[in-house]
This record gives structure tokens, C-alpha cells and sequence, in this order.
């Protein structure tokens, strides 16, 4: 199915069906019951996290640039502190990693489908002189819920990974989470959400990879934790992660960000051990839809390499400095990161590989 939904996409196909008219009906009903219960609390607006990460390290590299785009998820909304949201979270990873300032760009839109990131690519890319270097992708939710058509979506999204690629950006996209561990959701909407879900997050990471990005199934990658913390994982408006669920989903990103930039040696074999293996981009892009923080890869066409990642720890959530350029200012001096109030969480892991010592608390959040 997944494949009959990029094909659709990559030749102009119309819109696959992906449920009966039956079930239909029974999930518009089920629907109208979860919206009762989502939503009882309001989600804040997110937090601004534009800016520069990492200012101790400045120096006579040049700051990497990174570009958050998508939905809600990618914005950061539930949470009220910058230094909370994925952008951030993310940024102050990639400092830590490369010990660069690291610049930092959202366009990303609460309640965004897939056909806004056309607008929101155009966003990025139009200052020629601060192109990034990397862009995040999230995005998928909203195109389940206002049952966008499958094909459509993953043409949109090919079509936003195509652009970036064009321009000289990395791309990596968090494909579409799995809506059946919204804690509110019954049966059988839960079922019929997560088999939703799950197809189009496999037709996002064939349209990406063959467009030149990497994908990271986001899936149910909080759902163990969303069913045992609900109350912490979710936001006030039992929607939106809360930050630990940002933190979360950021410690799944992390590694692969880090490995397309080269800020760590890609080794050619595959570790068996870690069920790591080479696929047809179809069935690699079929298992990463059923394991959360998997990642899939182009290798030569129509193969695809299939990685499950060592989480690193994240650092302390950190506000932003102002990127000196849009204020025709140099560069801070370099000088301590103001430290947030996160959260540290003590679940550990021996596949959990630390930054190092000087970099303060983390998220310590368990690996694959």
C-alpha cells in the first residue's frame, strides 16, 4: 500500500482509498467522541526558538545553520519554554556534537498539512546567503486528521525534500507519528488511526528517500511511555507532547542529524545486533513504519539501508541568543549557555553514549 501511494504521488495518481466506507463511518463517529476529551486544555502558542545555540564554541568555524519545518510537533506546541521545543533541543545536540555556534530557524506551522510546506521551504530559502546546512521535517498528523489524500501528501512532502536537496541542504524527516496512542482515542478509532498512520509514514520515507532525504519513523516511539505517564508525556491539552515527549522524539532525531552532517564516522557494515540490514526501499520503509526510531537511507537504487541508532543524551534545554546577523551585530564573546530547568529523566541504558562531562545535565532518555 505504501508503495502504491508514493507510485501515485512520484506519477500524478489520484487519491487511494486506505479505508471502507463502513469503517469510515464508524471512524467520523469515534472522532467526533475523541474531541470531547482532546483539546479539554489549552495548548499554549510555542515559544519563538530562533536564534544561535552553542555560543561557547565560537570561533573560527563558521555556525551551522538548521531549519525546523511542519506541523505542530515541529513548532513545539505544548510546551512554554524555547529551550523545551525540538528546534532547540536539536540545536543545542548539533552544538555539543560539532562544538559550533549552531543557527536556528522554525517556519514550522501549528496545524499545518503537507501543502503548506511549499510556503514554508520558500521561507527558508529565500535569502540565498543563509541557506541551511540541515532541515528537520515533521509533518503527517494533520493530513490524517482532515483526511488529505495519501498520494497528495507524500507528493508534497517529496516535492519540499526535492527543493531543500536542490539547494544544498541536508533533509531529515520525522515521518508521521502514530495518531492511535492519543490517549483519548478508543476503539476502534485507535486501530483505524494507527493503520493510517502507519501507511503513510512508510509512503513518507519512500517518497524522501528517493528524493535524496533520510527518514526517522517517529511512529509509536512514545507510546510505551504515553500509556504509562499520560500525564507527563502529554500536554495540558492531551494532544501535544509535553517537553519530556519532545525530548523524546528530539533524542531519536539527534543521531541521524549528526550522521548526515559527517560530525561522526559512518561505518559501512551493518550491525546485525542491531537488526541493521539492507532492503528494497519498500519493505525497509514497511519495517521502519512498525519500529519507532528507525531510520531508512538511499543507498544504490531500489535499496535502501535500514539503521537503528544509538541515542546520545541530550543537553540541558537552553534558551537562544539572537542570531547576530539580523541585528548587524558580531558574534558574542564566547561565554556559558544559560541553563534551563529541564527535567532530568533517569532512565538508563547501556546503548546510551554521553557528550561528555562538560556539557552539563541531559535528557537521559533509553535507547533502541
Amino acid at each position: 500500500m505504501a508503495r502504491r501511494i508514493a507510485a501515485g504521488a512520484a506519477y500524478g495518481g489520484g487519491s487511494i482509498g486506505l479505508l471502507g466506507a463502513a469503517a469510515v463511518g464508524v471512524l467520523l463517529a469515534e472522532v467526533q467522541l475523541a474531541k470531547r476529551h482532546v483539546g479539554g486544555g489549552i495548548a499554549p502558542v510555542p515559544p519563538s526558538a530562533d536564534g544561535r545555540y552553542g555560543v561557547a564554541f565560537t570561533g573560527p568555524a563558521a555556525p551551522l545553520r538548521l531549519g525546523l519545518l511542519g506541523d505542530s510537533t515541529a513548532a513545539g506546541q505544548g510546551v512554554r519554554r524555547a529551550g523545551q521545543t525540538p528546534g532547540a533541543l536539536l540545536a543545542s545536540g548539533l552544538a555539543a556534537v560539532s562544538e559550533r555556534p549552531v543557527d536556528m530557524r522554525n517556519v514550522a506551522q501549528p496545524g499545518a498539512r503537507s501543502d503548506d510546506l511549499e510556503r514554508q521551504v520558500s521561507l527558508l530559502l529565500a535569502d540565498p546567503s543563509r541557506t541551511p546546512d540541515v532541515c528537520v521535517i515533521m509533518i503527517g498528523a494533520n493530513d490524517v486528521t482532515h483526511r488529505m489524500p495519501a498520494t497528495q501528501s507524500v507528493r508534497c512532502l517529496a516535492t519540499a525534500v526535492r527543493r531543500l536537496r536542490t539547494a544544498g541542504a541536508e533533509v531529515v524527516v520525522g515521518t508521521c507519528p502514530d495518531l492511535g496512542t492519543i490517549e483519548p482515542v478508543y476503539q476502534p478509532l485507535r486501530w483505524l488511526a494507527r493503520r493510517v498512520s502507519r501507511q503513510l509514514a512508510a509512503a513518507q520515507t519512500i517518497g524522501s528517500v528517493e528524493q535524496g532525504g533520510r527518514t526517522v519513523s517517529l511512529g509509536d516511539l512514545l507510546g510505551p511511555e504515553f500509556e504509562a505517564n499520560p500525564r507527563e508525556l502529554f500536554g495540558p491539552d492531551n494532544y501535544h507532547p509535553s517537553a519530556e515527549g519532545y525530548a523524546t522524539a528530539a533524542m531519536a532525531l539527534l543521531p541521524t542529524l549528526c550522521a548526515v552532517l559527517g560530525l561522526w564516522p559512518e561505518s559501512d557494515r551493518l550491525d546485525g545486533a542491531r537488526r541493521e540490514d539492507m532492503l528494497p526501499v519498500a519493505e525497509a520503509a514497511s519495517q521502519a513504519a512498525r519500529e519507532a526510531g528507525t531510520e531508512v537511507t538511499g543507498a544504490r537504487a531500489p535499496w535502501a539501508l535500514l539503521k537503528h541508532r544509538r541515542r546520545r543524551r541530550l543537553p540541558a534545554a537552553t534558551e537562544p541568543h539572537p542570531h547576530p546577523e539580523a541585528h548587524g551585530e558580531e558574534p558574542p564573546e564566547a561565554h556559558g549557555e544559560p541553563q534551563g530547568d529541564a527535567r532530568e529523566e533517569a532512565h538508563k541504558d547501556t546503548h546510551e553514549e554521553p557528550y561528555g562531562e562538560s556539557h552539563g545535565e541531559s535528557h537521559n532518555l533509553p535507547a533502541n
